[in-house]
């Protein structure tokens, strides 16, 4: 569970990181851009990948999916927020752990015991109690949340086929990845700079340089935490939801100063108890 762990706090510094950008009125596109150009520089130097591999030993399907949904799930969940407000995009992004489990089941041949239902069953409450917040955003367009919810949700289930991917390692993988996703997000951003004459800032590439950092080790030890809990892919998709929950609602409350309700502190402590319980039940299964 320590990889989870690692991997929690890196994702909701990425999420703080952002936050603090945007009050800088930054441009979040670049930054996003740019991270994936740190991440894959990251991953080189500090593992040095090995890329001679054989190209019919390679899953096309895995790295180009990822390589493309990593920066367009970002645009959507940008263009969420912006039509349809954070609350509900946040709704949408935390219920899309229905998808991996529902793979953990069907895909991965997990069989759950009880008491990690029990913490399912928590879980889940959670996600209802600390989203329960009034949201000033009026629309009832839910296209984009969906889109979401499934983007995310897909994202989950990709990184754990790569995770248990036996052909090369997964440091490997992950180079290819983020080398793909910063092509991809490149060819966007020139996009945007010939169609709609936006300008390209240093501020903006150096907060990406910097942001990568965090990126880097929040997909890397979630990698990892999945190899290291193969059998038990439900353990790190719930665990990390939770984990997100709990320190990135602390984070609100403390760093941002956030107004929380009494049923978003329920949420809290459902997260904590769910967390709990997936743990006892994967010592239990140990």
């Amino acid at each position: 569970m320590w990889f989870v762990i690692l991997s929690v706090i890196c994702s909701v510094t990425v999420g703080i990181f952002l936050k603090v950008a945007k009050r800088f009125h930054l441009n979040i596109f670049q930054i996003i851009t740019f991270n994936y150009f740190s991440a894959l520089l990251l991953t080189y130097f500090t593992y040095q990948p090995n890329l001679f591999i054989e190209q019919k030993s390679i899953p096309y399907y895995l790295f180009i999916s990822l390589a493309f949904l990593l920066p367009i799930v970002f645009f959507i969940q940008a263009k969420s927020i912006k039509l349809t407000g954070i609350v509900k995009t946040d709704i949408a992004q935390r219920l899309s752990l229905f998808i991996p489990l529902i793979a953990s089941y069907y895909l991965f041949n997990e069989s759950f015991s009880q008491l990690k239902i029990i913490g399912f069953i928590f879980g889940f409450s959670a996600i209802f109690f600390t989203l329960n917040k009034k949201s000033e955003n009026k629309s009832n367009n839910w296209v984009y949340p969906l889109l979401v919810l499934l983007g995310f949700g897909i994202i989950d289930i990709l990184f754990k086929k790569v995770a248990v991917f036996k052909d090369f390692s997964f440091t490997t993988s992950l180079f290819l990845i983020f080398c793909g996703a910063f092509i991809v997000s490149i060819l966007f951003l020139i996009g945007k700079i010939l169609i709609q004459k936006e300008k390209l800032e240093s501020k903006n590439i150096l907060w990406g340089l910097a942001l990568g950092i965090l990126n880097f080790g929040n997909i890397l030890f979630y990698l990892k935490a999945h190899k290291a809990l193969a059998e038990n892919p439900s353990t790190v998709f719930a665990g990390m939801n939770m984990g997100v929950i709990i320190l990135g609602s602390l984070a609100g409350i403390l760093l941002f100063k956030e107004k929380m309700t009494k049923w978003n502190y329920i949420g809290i402590v459902l997260a904590i108890i769910s967390v709990i319980i997936i743990t006892l039940a994967q010592l239990n299964k140990a």
